[in-house]
C-alpha cells in the first residue's frame, strides 16, 4: 500500500487543522459566578471582574465609598461588593429589596 507523499503545504494545512478547537461553551460567560450568586468573585481583581459581573446580567445600582450594590433584574439577585486594594474584599448576596 502506497502512501501519498506529504508536501510542505500539506504539513502546514494538517497542522492548522489540528489546532482547530470547536468551542461548545457559551461565549462571553465568565468561568466564575452565576446570574444568581457572585460570591465566587471575592478576592478577584476589581477592574477585571467588573465585566464578568456585567456579562452575567448585573447592573451597578448604588455606590457608597468603596461598596457597590449590583442587581440582576432577570433573577432578582442582589450583591453588595466592597473593594479594597483593587480587589473584591467582600462579596455578600442580599435579598432583592436591599438593591
Amino acid at each position: 500500500m502506497a502512501f501519498p507523499k506529504l508536501t510542505l503545504v500539506g504539513v502546514v494545512a494538517l497542522t492548522a487543522l489540528a489546532g482547530c478547537d470547536e468551542d461548545t461553551g457559551s461565549a462571553g460567560t465568565p468561568a466564575v459566578g452565576s446570574s444568581s450568586d457572585l460570591s465566587s468573585f471575592q478576592g478577584a481583581r476589581a477592574g477585571q471582574a467588573e465585566m464578568g459581573i456585567q456579562s452575567l446580567g448585573y447592573t451597578a445600582v448604588r455606590s457608597e465609598g468603596l461598596t457597590t450594590w449590583w442587581f440582576n433584574r432577570d433573577t432578582g439577585a442582589c450583591a453588595r461588593i466592597t473593594t479594597s486594594d483593587g480587589r473584591y474584599s467582600d462579596v455578600t448576596m442580599l435579598p432583592a429589596g436591599d438593591c
